[in-house]
Parts: structure tokens; sequence; C-alpha cells
């Protein structure tokens, strides 16, 4: 009993060493950009635009680019999902998962040079919201295929033989049956995904471009201002306020991420009780 006390007390101090130099870094880091954000804090650093050292038209073009992403990746990945795991199999399965596999590895400067030689050079789009909507929208997209191919599957296997026993034609089966019950973990992976683009820099700066504008709904060579782009151009600049304008707009984007993740933990917590009740 000795043994297994001190081994337990070992483990647990392991386990809460880990975790401390996990959480001591996050934590130094958000206090730190709140502290350096403090200095710009004020309504009118949500009433100007970034010409006057606000970010009113970065935190509204932040949110159209979250907008189009959820349309276009959303759809898209969902999609890929449902045919992954209700209809693709084989050899064009194992090509599809490859190939998303492979696109979930790219880096994401990567993708946000392809986006503007594609899209912003030959297509001639310019720096544009369309542009940057695909380019997130592509660098997000294996995350939303593998979390609704995963939820599909984690369906009881009972729920897709009973619609079948009655007659349900498959693609009915899918979405009356699996896909009610798997959508809060899809949802979940949509939530996922705004997180990520939210954080993205690489990518917008190839394709978003920069604005001091307030950004509008035109699709094309109409340059987007956005968040991160606030800090990453900001800290560059001469000058105590610019500089808190930069972490001000740092701790803004956190504060975005931080609510999507806790919308995404709440959510992935309703598909398990779901999942669970399921079994019984």
């Amino acid at each position: 009993m000795r043994r297994r006390r001190l081994a337990d007390r070992v483990f647990w101090g392991a386990a809460s060493l880990a975790f401390a130099l996990i959480a001591a870094p996050a934590v130094s880091v958000v206090v730190s950009v709140f502290h350096q954000a403090a200095p710009a804090v004020g309504w009118s650093l949500f009433l100007e635009d970034t010409s006057s050292l606000g970010i009113q038209n970065a935190l509204l073009g932040t949110l159209m680019l979250l907008l189009g992403v959820l349309v276009v990746a959303g759809t898209v990945g969902v999609a890929a999902g449902i045919y992954l795991a209700e209809f693709a199999g084989g050899r064009t399965g194992h090509v599809l998962r490859f190939f998303s596999e492979v696109l979930a590895g790219a880096p994401s400067i990567v993708i946000g040079f392809v986006g503007y030689t594609v899209l912003v050079v030959e297509f001639h789009w310019g720096n544009s919201l369309l542009a940057a909507v695909l380019a997130l929208s592509v660098l997000v997209l294996p995350y939303i295929v593998k979390t609704t191919e995963v939820a599909l599957r984690q369906v009881p296997t009972s729920l897709r033989e009973a619609a079948t026993g009655l007659g349900t034609p498959r693609w009915t089966t899918v979405r009356r049956v699996t896909l009610p019950v798997a959508w809060p973990a899809v949802v979940t992976g949509l939530v996922m995904a705004l997180a990520i683009s939210t954080g993205e820099t690489a990518p917008l700066l190839f394709t978003g471009g920069w604005s001091d504008q307030t950004p509008t709904l035109h699709l094309f060579r109409h340059p987007i201002t956005y968040l991160t782009g606030v800090t990453y151009f900001g800290i560059s600049e001469p000058g105590a306020r610019a500089h808190a304008t930069a972490a001000a707009a740092a701790a803004v984007s956190l504060v975005m991420l931080l609510l999507l993740i806790l919308i995404g933990h709440r959510v992935s917590a309703r598909a398990r009780r779901q999942t669970e009740r399921m079994h019984l």
C-alpha cells in the first residue's frame, strides 16, 4: 500500500508539473497581451478604423471572413465528410482521405502563396474578400471533413439497420437519421475550424491584402482588413499607441478564439450525452 501511495503521489506530481509547464506559457502570453492592450482599450478602439488606430474595420472584416469560411468550407467539408463516411468505399475513399491528410499538413503560408499565385495573379481577382475566404477555407477544410466523417461513423449501426429494414433509401437515412444524431459533433468541427481561421495571418497577407477602408461585400479587387493584420503591421510601426493598438487587436482575437473554443466544448459535451443515450 505504501508503494502504491508513493507511486500515486509521484504520478500526480508529474502530471501537475506537466500541466504547469503547458499552462504557464499560455497564461503568460495572455496576461502580457492584455497588459499591453490596456492603454488602447476604450470606445474609440471599436468606433474608429485603422487609419485612426482603431479596429472597427478590422473587426468587421474578420467577422465577414469567418462567415465566408463557414459558408464555403462548412458546405464543402460537411458534404465531403458525409460522402466518405456513408458512400465512399475501397480505393476511392483511401485516395480522398490521403489527399485530405496531405492538405491538413500543408503550411498555411504555402496555401497563402498558392492562393496568391492562382487567385490573385492568374485569375486577376486581386487582393479581395473571395480570395481570402477561399484560402482560409482550403486551410480548415481537412478538419471539417475529418470531424464530420468521424461523427457519422460513431452513430450506432442499429439506427442504420432499423432505417434499412423499413425500406428507407440510403440518402434519406443519412439525411433524416444519422446526420441529426451526428450534427452536434459536426457543429463542433465547424466551430473549431472558425477558431483556427481567427488566428491565421499568413494566408491573408497573400490574398486579403490590407486596407484602411471599411470592408464591403465586393468579392474582387477590394482588399480587406482583419484583426491579425492589425497586430502584424501595428507592431512594426513606431510609437507606443500603434503597439497598444496591435496588442488590443490580438486581445480581441484571443477573446473571439476563447469564445469559439467554449462553444465547441459545450456542443461536444452535448454530443457525447446524446450518443450515450443512443447506446442505452
